[in-house]
């Protein structure tokens, strides 16, 4: 019953029949789980706290408590403490890809921490991620980070691997590889690969906004330094 309320977005009902449950068993770590998650939807941060807490207390190897944990002080933007929790719920899932972007996304938000950042990603990006948040944030953190190179890498993954760049356009791109295709442009254009450079310029022109018209831009460039030497064009040489 607690589960329907909470597929409603009852969420004050949802906690009323998950407590009914705990009055029969007070040690049935789910209820104490869902209880938390319930607490979190109506932001109630302290409430929740407790009751991942009593689930971690009954039984410390239920990773969903300590998760839970994790992203209630996430939440409160206490990174240290929700790395701790995150961790612990790594230990009991290291091959789920969730619990390493999670800890990712902590590294993320805390100030010269990049590279662990980029490491816990690499490890959520290997265990098949499937919520497709690693690789985007690889490609970022490596462009941040100047190496350009590493960051061309994940933003070809994105958009199907190297061998994409030659598939025909397509409309209906996704922000993410408008993103990839923006960036790619750019790096081949640094390169003077432009061949490569012109492909992705091509394939922004279904989309609009700014990359479009950069893209336009960048036609006209390459188009003009195949009529003339390459270094009496600007952005060229």
């Amino acid at each position: 019953v607690g589960n329907y309320y909470s597929l409603k977005g009852s969420h004050e009902k949802a906690v009323q029949y998950f407590r009914r449950a705990l009055s029969l068993n007070r040690n049935f770590t789910p209820a104490w789980i869902l209880t938390g998650h319930e607490y979190m939807e109506l932001k109630n941060t302290p409430a929740a706290i407790e009751a991942y807490r009593t689930a971690v207390s009954i039984n410390h190897r239920d990773y969903r408590g300590w998760y839970g944990l994790g992203q209630t002080y996430e939440l409160l933007s206490l990174y240290s403490y929700a790395l701790y929790y995150y961790r612990k719920a790594m230990t009991l899932r290291p091959t789920d890809a969730r619990m390493w972007c999670a800890m990712a996304g902590c590294y993320d938000n805390m100030e010269g921490r990049e590279l662990e950042a980029v490491k816990c990603y690499e490890k959520a990006y290997r265990n098949s991620d499937q919520e497709g948040i690693a690789l985007p944030r690889l490609a970022r953190l490596h462009s941040d980070l100047g190496q350009k190179e590493r960051a061309a890498h994940y933003y070809k993954e994105i958009l199907g691997g190297a061998g994409a760049m030659s598939t025909p356009a397509r409309p209906g791109l996704s922000e993410k590889s408008v993103e990839a295709l923006a960036f790619l442009m750019r790096y081949y254009k640094q390169l003077n690969q432009l061949e490569k450079c012109q492909e992705c310029a091509m394939r922004l022109m279904d989309t609009a906004g700014a990359e479009k018209d950069e893209a336009k831009a960048v036609l006209r460039q390459v188009r003009a330094s195949w009529t003339q030497p390459v270094s009496g064009i600007p952005g060229f040489g």
